[in-house]
C-alpha cells in the first residue's frame, strides 16, 4: 500500500490535489489486478485515464473505460470486476462495492476506496458496442505507483476517434484539453481528422463553456494557463 508520505511527494511532483494522486494510485492497483487475470485480455482499456495512464497526458482523470470484444460474456465481466475488487482488498486496500450492473450499451460497475483521509469512488464502464474492428495492443506500465505491470489497451487510432466522438457529443472541457493533448503528442495527432479541427473550433466559438471550474481540479498548476 502507498504510504501517506508518497503521496504527499507526488502531490507535489504532480503540481495536484493529493486526492487526485490517491484515486490515480487506486486506478493502476485496479488495472495492476485486472490484467493478471486471463479473461481481461478481451477487455481493451481506453478513456481519458488512458490517456494518462498511458500517453502521459497531465489531466487526472476519474473514470476507467473499456471496450469489450465479442469473446467475453456480461457474466465473465463481472467476476472479472469483483475479483479484481478481492485482490485490492487482499493487499490491505478498503475497496467495497457500489454497483455492479448490466446496462443498454454493456457493463457498469462502481468501487468506493478509502485511505487515509481520503474518500472516493471510480467507476468502470465497458461498452459492447463496435464489437466489430475492434483493435488492441499489448502495453507495459510503469509508473510512480506500483512496479511495472501489462495491460492491453484499444489502438490508439481508436482511442483518438472516440475521444473527438465523445468531444461533439458531450462538449465537457475535460473534452475539449484531451484533443487539445491529442494535437500535441507526436504520436496520436497523426491519427486525427483534421477537419475536426474546424468543426471543434466553431464548437468552442459557440458555447459557453467554463473551463476553470472543471480543469483547475484536474490539470497541474503549471497548466493552468492552458
Amino acid at each position: 500500500m502507498i504510504d501517506f508520505e508518497t503521496i504527499k511527494f507526488l502531490s507535489q511532483k504532480y503540481q495536484t490535489r493529493m486526492d487526485n494522486v490517491v484515486r490515480e494510485y487506486f486506478q493502476h492497483l485496479f488495472l495492476s489486478f485486472l490484467y493478471n487475470q486471463k479473461e481481461s485480455e478481451n477487455l481493451y482499456f481506453k478513456g481519458g485515464t488512458a490517456l494518462k495512464i498511458i500517453y502521459h497526458s497531465p489531466r487526472f482523470s476519474e473514470d476507467l473505460d473499456f471496450s469489450a470484444s465479442k469473446n467475453i460474456s456480461l457474466s465473465q465481466i463481472e467476476d472479472l470486476f469483483l475479483e479484481t475488487l478481492k485482490k485490492m482488498n487482499e493487499v490491505g486496500v478498503a475497496v467495497n462495492l457500489q454497483e455492479s450492473k448490466k446496462t443498454s450499451g454493456g457493463y457498469l460497475g462502481i468501487f468506493s476506496y478509502e485511505m487515509y483521509d481520503f474518500l472516493g469512488k471510480i467507476q468502470v464502464e465497458i461498452s459492447f458496442r463496435q464489437k466489430n474492428n475492434l483493435q488492441q495492443e499489448v502495453t507495459t506500465i510503469v509508473s510512480d505507483f506500483l512496479p511495472a505491470y501489462i495491460l492491453i489497451q484499444l489502438s490508439p487510432q481508436l482511442i483518438v476517434k472516440e475521444k473527438i466522438l465523445a468531444l461533439e457529443m458531450r462538449r465537457k472541457p475535460r473534452d475539449f484539453y484531451d484533443f487539445y493533448f491529442i494535437l500535441r503528442h507526436p504520436e496520436l495527432n497523426k491519427y486525427l481528422d483534421f477537419k475536426k479541427i474546424k468543426v471543434i473550433k466553431e464548437i468552442i466559438l459557440k458555447e459557453e463553456i467554463n473551463f476553470k471550474k472543471e480543469l483547475e481540479i484536474l490539470l497541474p498548476i503549471n497548466h493552468h494557463m492552458v
